[in-house]
C-alpha cells in the first residue's frame, strides 16, 4: 500500500491536541473557495499522480523522528482529503497505535458515500484506528455548501452522523467567512446539528484569513475571495457565543430525557 504525500509539519498546533505531526496527504475532490492549501488539491497533472510516494512504514520513520516531541499530541493526517487515501491511512494509523501515538483525521467528510457498501467499510476501517476526528462542516445547507465547495453536503453530514453512531470523539470546526458563512442562522444550525450528534467534544470557529492568498499568485490562480476580508472580532465573539448557546440547549434536551 502507498500513499501520494504532499509534505510533512513537525510541530503543528492547530490540528488537533497537544504538538502533532501533520502529514498533508495529495489530493481534494472539493474547491473551495478559501482553501488555504491550493497546492493540494489536484490528484494528477497530464495523467501523471501528484506527490511523493510513500509507503506506511516510511511515514512512520519520519514521524518517529519527533516522537519524544509529539508524545503529548500525536499524530494528524489531512490534506488534501486524506479519506481520498483510505486504505494507506488505516495502514499508517496501525503502526502509530502498536506505538501508543494518538491518531486524529482532519477531514470534510466529502469522501464517505452510505450507499457504497465497500467504501463505508473501506471508511470504518479507517474509524476503528482513529482517536479524534476534525471533522470539517462548511455550511449546513446543501446548496450554499455547493457554492463554497462545488459539491453538496449530504455525504457530509452523513459521515459525521455514521462517525457518532460509532463512537468516534469528534472536534467539528467551521470557518468563519463573512458573507458566505456567518449569517446567525447558519451557525445555529450547525451548532444545533454539531451538539446534538452525542460524541462532539469541541466546536471550534476558525475566523477566515487570507494567508493561502500568496500560493493562488505563485500557481497563477486568481484568488476566489478577492475583496473578503477576515471576519471582526466582533462577529467571530458572536459565533462562538451561538456554538455555547446550542451546546447549553442541547445539554439541557439530554438531560430532560434522562
Amino acid at each position: 500500500m502507498e500513499g501520494y504525500i504532499h509534505s510533512f509539519e513537525s510541530f503543528g498546533t492547530s490540528d488537533g491536541p497537544g504538538i502533532r505531526f501533520v502529514v498533508f496527504l495529495q489530493g481534494c475532490p472539493m474547491r473551495c473557495l478559501y482553501c488555504h492549501n491550493p497546492d493540494t488539491r489536484e490528484f494528477t497533472d497530464g495523467g501523471k499522480r501528484l506527490g511523493t510516494v510513500y509507503a506506511p512504514r516510511q511515514v512512520l520513520d519520519e514521524i518517529l523522528k519527533y516522537e519524544k516531541y509529539i508524545a503529548s499530541g500525536g499524530v494528524t493526517v489531512s490534506g488534501g482529503e486524506p479519506m481520498a487515501q483510505a486504505e494507506f491511512v488505516t495502514e499508517l494509523f496501525s503502526l502509530l497505535k502498536e506505538r501508543g501515538i494518538h491518531t486524529a483525521l482532519d477531514t470534510s467528510g466529502c469522501a464517505f458515500d452510505a450507499a457504497d457498501e465497500a467504501k463505508t467499510k473501506t471508511i470504518g476501517a479507517l474509524l476503528e484506528k482513529t482517536d479524534l476526528i476534525l471533522q470539517d462542516i462548511k455550511h449546513i445547507e446543501s446548496a450554499a455548501h455547493k457554492v463554497l465547495t462545488g459539491r453538496g453536503n449530504e455525504n457530509i453530514l452523513a459521515f459525521a452522523r455514521f462517525a457518532a453512531a460509532r463512537g468516534n470523539k469528534m472536534w467539528i470546526r467551521h470557518v468563519l467567512v463573512p458573507g458566505y458563512t456567518d449569517s446567525d442562522v447558519t451557525l445555529k444550525k450547525i451548532g444545533d446539528f454539531a451538539w446534538n450528534l452525542g460524541t462532539v467534544e469541541k466546536v471550534q470557529i476558525l475566523p477566515y484569513h487570507t494567508l493561502g492568498k500568496a500560493k493562488y499568485e505563485k500557481m497563477g490562480l486568481p484568488y476566489p475571495l478577492e475583496g473578503v476580508e477576515p471576519p471582526t472580532e466582533e462577529r467571530v465573539r458572536n459565533a462562538r457565543r451561538i456554538m455555547r448557546e446550542a451546546k447549553e440547549n442541547a445539554e439541557s434536551n439530554a438531560a430532560d430525557k434522562r
